[in-house]
């Protein structure tokens, strides 16, 4: 009897679902009665606190279209899986503990950065773990895409293209905050399918000159709008020669709810100009899966399960030149895969007229 546990960790998204599916139903196709599956709720903390309970087939129809994820999910930050506490004490130590206790023969993880790092290091601890890209990001390192992010980036997208009609209507200056802390796929994508004028990425310092500039040369062709994709991990030119611990000091200090209002703020001063700002947040995260990521999170699903039976663990499935294929998470783990400065998005923004703000 193969005894296979799952869970999803850190921030959900589209495909979650989609993912968990297509391993579930791989694996009974493979094993048939032979597979039992456990379902591990809110991720890590529910391997870490014992949380989990025994699926069944039918646990798994009609979650394709379903957004979230029906496991659950949290946030267990790497720092502090080593940190004991008076809870759980040593997170690891339990973390094998209930492996063991499960008796799993592998545990399939769903997860982004953070998520892989932990899949690491249990991996390193002797468990034999299989893992999944997930995140709207697109910054995992080793595959040239994660589930979740073209569904983010229908959302976002959608948003630009509502605020071109209000602010055609209003004649105004607005921002919209697209998800992105570290780095600026997102963003730069929705970007340019929404139509904005200017692209502030994490990968590339802005100048607040250059923004005023590129607005008032818009201005001077009678322009009656000006829309901004702004990264919400977007930085300055002066913020980016701070160390480290000089730019945590100003971020902490800002008194503005978001980046986004701090560069509206600012253009206030420069230009007199309506300048409003919009921030989608966790909208972007919701909803159903687009039907690019329910076929894409099917095919990383049954790529999984097919390690599984392969007995080939320690691997995150990833696409590479249109195939899915195993990757060591040693490839994986505490890498970011931002923007490059010279990718044929970024050159193809600024061949038709798009500001990077530098």
């Amino acid at each position: 009897m193969k005894r296979i546990g799952i869970l999803t960790s850190g921030g959900d998204c589209q495909g979650l679902n989609a993912a968990i599916r297509g391993v579930a139903k791989a694996l009974y196709v493979e094993f048939g009665d032979d597979v039992e599956i456990y379902g591990i709720l809110d991720g890590y903390r529910g391997l870490i606190e014992g949380d989990y309970r025994l699926m069944h087939q039918e646990d798994f129809s009609g979650i394709l279209t379903l957004g979230g994820t029906i496991l659950g999910t949290s946030r267990q930050p790497f720092k502090l899986m080593r940190v004991a506490d008076d809870k759980n004490g040593d997170k690891v130590e339990a973390m094998k503990a209930n492996y063991k206790k499960m008796k799993l023969d592998c545990l399939v993880i769903l997860g982004g950065n953070g998520t892989h790092k932990t899949a690491h290091l249990l991996s390193q601890e002797g468990l034999n773990v299989v893992t999944l890209p997930k995140t709207i990001d697109n910054d995992l390192w080793g595959t040239e895409m994660t589930f979740g992010f073209y569904s983010a980036l229908e959302l976002a997208t959608q948003v630009i293209d509502c605020i071109h009609t209000t602010a055609t209507s209003h004649g105004r200056v607005f921002i919209v905050e697209i998800m992105g802390h570290k780095v600026g796929w997102l963003p730069l994508y929705a970007g340019v399918a929404g139509g904005a004028d200017i692209i502030l990425l994490p990968e590339i310092p802005y100048k607040l000159d250059n923004i005023v500039k590129m607005l008032e040369q818009r201005d001077k062709k009678g322009k009656r709008f000006s829309i901004l994709a702004v990264a919400e991990g977007a930085i300055s030119a002066e913020e980016a020669q701070m160390s480290k611990k000089e730019f945590k000091k100003a971020r902490a200090e800002l008194t503005d709810p978001a980046i986004s209002y701090k560069i509206a703020r600012e253009l206030g001063k420069e230009m007199d100009r309506e300048i409003r700002v919009v921030v989608p947040g966790h909208f972007q995260r919701g909803g159903g899966p687009c039907s690019y990521d329910r076929a894409f999170a099917t095919r990383l699903g049954t790529a999984a399960a097919r390690l599984i039976a392969d007995r080939n663990y320690g691997n995150m499935v990833a696409l590479r030149n249109e195939e899915i294929v195993p990757v060591p998470l040693s490839d994986v783990a505490g890498k970011l895969k931002t923007v490059p400065l010279d990718c044929s998005m970024i050159r193809s923004a600024r061949n038709i007229g798009i500001s990077f703000g530098d």
